[in-house]
């Protein structure tokens, strides 16, 4: 009797566990316009060890924008994820595609998001066998995979929280919240120039009895750290955090291409 109860209650939790988030999310307006755009970037462990360099494009057509990050590891290692969404009024995700893969990752994964249709497939690979999950997903207009940055460019700088949804993948897709977090203005310089970042903490949500078991059983994803220009031109500065679900905390920062030295190229060719 009592092993029936005690299944009873693991069925509930398990619901508990699982169910969506409530509807407390935003979308975001356009505050400032994207264009077109080529960067470059760098990931940096937290003892500031260089581990990968990528870049990141954006093309526009109309009000429509396609945002590409790709990172090459030093072990070979890539993660690259491309994302299509609109600005028309307010931002609002189309798709995402991502994929990781190489040693890098303790799972090789290949995510595609459908924001129209609400379809999510997860292709990934465990104990050396290949799997796919297909979900569909009540997606609200708010999702904010891959275009996280770009939001903290145009949230309201006067709101003490900001909350966007986000679709998490552990593989099993699961739509969760992310609350963001104005920490005020730090100093940064470039040589001489003197600037402002503004300092946010992102949050993950679970939501449910989900969100209270998950630290206790080390699964609550650790805090994003991001920093963004407060000028009248906002900029992506640096972020601390994980790339992916369940991976280690990381520094993103932008990064400038090194040339070749012309002096040694000449006399190489002598």
């Amino acid at each position: 009797m009592l092993a029936n109860r005690a299944s009873i209650r693991f069925v509930f939790l398990l619901a508990y566990l699982f169910q969506p988030p409530g509807s407390s999310a935003e979308v975001i307006s356009v505050r400032y316009q994207e264009g077109v755009s080529h960067g470059f970037l760098v990931l940096r462990t937290v003892d500031v060890k260089t581990i990968a360099y990528g870049d990141l494009t954006q093309v526009v057509r109309g009000d429509r924008v396609t945002s590409r990050m790709r990172f090459l590891f030093n072990d070979g290692s890539v993660y690259e994820e491309t994302t299509v969404f609109s600005q028309r009024g307010t931002f609002r995700l189309l798709s995402d595609h991502v994929l990781q893969k190489g040693p890098t990752f303790t799972r090789p994964m290949e995510t595609e998001i459908d924001a129209t249709s609400g379809q999510v497939t997860v292709r990934y690979t465990d104990e050396g066998k290949e799997k796919v999950l297909t979900e569909h997903l009540d997606l609200p207009p708010d999702v904010a995979n891959g275009i996280l940055f770009t939001l903290l460019k145009n949230v309201k700088r006067t709101a003490a929280t900001t909350t966007v949804s986000y679709v998490a993948t552990s593989p099993k897709p699961r739509l969760v919240h992310l609350e963001i977090i104005p920490q005020g203005q730090e100093p940064l310089s470039l040589g001489i120039y003197s600037h402002k970042a503004i300092h946010y903490v992102v949050k993950v949500k679970i939501g449910g009895v989900g969100g209270v078991v998950a630290p206790l059983v080390g699964k609550q994803p650790p805090d994003t750290h991001a920093y963004v220009l407060g000028d009248a031109a906002p900029a992506f500065v640096r972020s601390d955090g994980p790339l992916y679900g369940d991976g280690p905390v990381w520094r993103m920062e932008l990064a400038v291409p090194a040339w070749p030295d012309k002096a040694a190229s000449v006399r190489s060719r002598k």
